[in-house]
């Protein structure tokens, strides 16, 4: 019996693995979120160069989401195999540098363990099929979305613009989540929809309401689940949003002025829609009396 034949009659096995390579890759992705936003950076300061026709920088390092190796922020030193296991790691050092004791932010053991309880949660779901990898796809882009828009406020194209090629192709293929025809007006319901709210917005107050990067997200979570599912996530992520930032601004005293990313929320409620967006559509009509 081969692994893959395995993994299809043993739901605990599938489970298990899915868990550990969703770790592992929470691990990388931890290293997408910190660089790629710096990667980007360096790249418009080329092109500004280019632009303004001055000298580039020829002492700059090499940087991109292989080199450096991963090492101390503080101290510089690298970072050993064992020292850099998902999780483990972090338990194992006490959160603290091996070399330094300077302090390793919780948050990487976190989104490790996000990215490998969002695979776990994607195989109990959907059980042994394509749709779990492409659900972990999806999954592990939205998180690094979610926390590059919350560190920096942008949401990548080269990030969002290829995953909706692939919904598109996905749901062409195999219709894994949806059909090919909703995928394709979810593409342009998503992207209209914000863009439409957008320049009403600033029409009315002469200022901008969200980025072009939220459009390209929702366009990208209409190109997986279809057009029915948008409403849904307008409405979830709107309210959560509205939500979060008037927290904010009550208890933390938050500019209302300072923009918020509204992409976390986006992500949050395509996640959502993913595994129980019909379920709560149809208990809506049906509480509706529909």
């Amino acid at each position: 019996m081969s692994i893959l034949e395995y993994l299809a009659f043993s739901p605990t096995a599938l489970l298990i693995t899915l868990l550990i390579v969703g770790l592992i890759v929470g691990s990388f992705l931890n290293v997408v979120i910190l660089r790629y936003p710096i990667m980007l950076q360096r790249l418009y300061e080329c092109e500004c160069r280019e632009l303004l026709k001055l000298s580039h920088e020829s002492n700059q390092e090499t940087f991109n989401l292989i080199v450096p190796h991963s090492h101390c922020p503080s101290c510089k030193t690298p970072i050993k195999p064992w020292q850099n296991i998902p999780v483990l790691s972090y338990l194992l050092l006490k959160g603290k540098c091996a070399k330094c004791s300077t302090s390793i932010s919780i948050r990487y053991p976190l989104i490790e363990l996000l990215a490998g309880l969002l695979a776990l949660l994607s195989g109990w779901y959907f059980g042994f099929s394509l749709n779990t990898l492409a659900a972990c796809l999806l999954l592990w882009a939205l998180l690094v979305l979610t926390m590059i828009d919350f560190d920096h406020q942008i949401l990548p194209d080269a990030i969002t613009l290829p995953l909706l090629w692939v919904g598109l192709v996905a749901n062409f293929q195999w219709q894994l989540f949806t059909t090919i025809d909703q995928a394709l007006w979810g593409v342009i319901a998503g992207y209209l929809t914000l863009w439409s709210v957008y320049w009403l917005f600033k029409l009315l107050t002469q200022k901008e309401g969200m980025g072009y990067g939220d459009f390209k997200l929702l366009a990208m979570l209409g190109a997986w689940l279809g057009w029915k599912m948008l409403p849904l996530i307008i409405l979830m992520s709107s309210l959560i949003g509205a939500i979060v930032g008037g927290l904010l601004i009550l208890f933390k005293g938050h500019d209302h002025q300072v923009p918020i990313p509204f992409g976390p929320y986006l992500a949050g409620a395509g996640a959502v829609a993913l595994f129980w967006g019909e379920t709560i559509v149809q208990q809506y009509f049906q509480l509706a009396g529909f």
